[in-house]
């Protein structure tokens, strides 16, 4: 058995310099009601139901009971961070005050319908319980691993549990409190213990780059139904980097290291039916392009300028792939990075320590 983190005194919210402290009262001023909101019916006959899942066949590094006993509190109690569960838009002509044009957003396209969620927002929050495109999804931020990662949620909605496991958001679904780590995507606790949630893409880039991409998008406002210090992170700051994002240093203890890269070195994770894989995103913006295998089978992961940000594919028949001007050559035949004739698995970026913590096992393509 893997040995549990440790707190070393330390807590999730702990107060990364004076000027937060202010914005972490703030948050415990305003969770008087902690309770589980979407489960209280009039019909009380009505059967409460928790999100989809599907079949996956993903790397699991830790049994269930092993990652049961790493879970640690992070401060707050259940829905002691809220979700936004009434999200409140503005066009990309009239963005929020705050919101500058280098700061990190979570972009989401689905069926034509194109989202942009804020940094500055979310590490409020964590979680906006949202609709795009006709499909009811969540989209997830944990600040501590940064890592941004979209679920279909069906009629339920996802909460912020206020436990972690190797320092990653432990969400619960309110039709059934089943415990999700976030980076795992796996059911560990509840009703879905040992079952998969859907994922889709989320893409992180910065709010110039995505509405140049998507003018028509819709961005997140501040409209979130709660009080917060908006545009005052407490962990430091994206823009540029400071504080926890820039530092070696982590709240909690990883479940298992890796001196490789720094420890908050961005790498793209990808987890397929044959393994873990990362690639270092400073490593793929210099080369465009990084192929290499995993389980034997060819993978390719492709650099996207205009969004930086980066795809994963599997590529069985091992098909040249090359960079080519602003896109990609497959077999000669130019291609846009998000659209290439292959088989597309999600990728998200991630801190190395988060992601190596959990897949230990993990494939570094350079």
């Amino acid at each position: 058995m893997r040995d549990s983190p440790t707190t070393n005194g330390s807590s999730r919210r702990y107060v990364l310099g004076s000027a937060a402290a202010v914005g972490l009262a703030a948050v415990a001023g305003c969770l008087g009601n902690s309770g589980i909101l979407g489960r209280v019916t009039d019909d009380e006959n009505a059967v409460t139901t928790g999100p989809p899942t599907v079949d996956r066949l993903l790397p699991q590094e830790y049994t269930i009971e092993e990652l049961n006993e790493a879970n640690l509190s992070g401060g707050p109690g259940q829905d002691g961070i809220p979700s936004v569960d009434d999200p409140q838009f503005a066009s990309s002509d009239t963005p929020p005050a705050n919101l500058d044009g280098g700061d990190p957003v979570f972009g989401v396209e689905l069926n034509g319908d194109a989202k942009a969620y804020p940094q500055y927002n979310l590490v409020w929050h964590e979680i906006v319980n949202d609709t795009v495109g006709g499909e009811s999804v969540s989209v997830t931020y944990c600040p501590l691993t940064g890592t941004a990662q979209g679920f279909y949620r069906g009629e339920s909605e996802l909460g912020v549990s206020g436990r972690l496991i190797n320092s990653n958001l432990v969400m619960f679904d309110r039709g059934t409190e089943t415990w999700w780590p976030q980076i795992l995507a796996l059911g560990i606790r509840g009703p879905h213990e040992g079952e998969y949630l859907e994922e889709f893409q989320v893409i992180w880039t910065t709010w110039d780059r995505w509405r140049e991409q998507y003018p028509e998008t819709v961005v997140l406002t501040e409209d979130t139904g709660h009080i917060r210090n908006y545009g005052d992170d407490p962990y430091g700051e994206y823009n540029p980097r400071s504080g926890y994002y820039e530092n070696e240093n982590t709240l909690f203890s990883p479940l298992e290291t890796d001196d490789r890269f720094p420890m908050k070195a961005v790498v793209i994770g990808v987890r397929t039916a044959d393994g873990a894989m990362a690639v270092p995103k400073e490593t793929l913006r210099e080369r465009l392009v990084v192929n290499g295998t995993m389980s034997e089978t060819s993978y390719v992961t492709v650099y996207d300028g205009s969004l930086d940000t980066g795809y994963v594919y599997r590529n069985p028949d091992e098909r040249s792939v090359e960079a080519d001007g602003g896109g990609v050559g497959v077999d000669g035949e130019p291609h846009e990075p998000d659209s290439l004739p292959l088989e597309r698995e999600i990728g998200f970026d991630a801190m190395w320590f988060a992601w190596y913590g959990y897949y230990p096992s993990t494939v570094v393509h350079e």
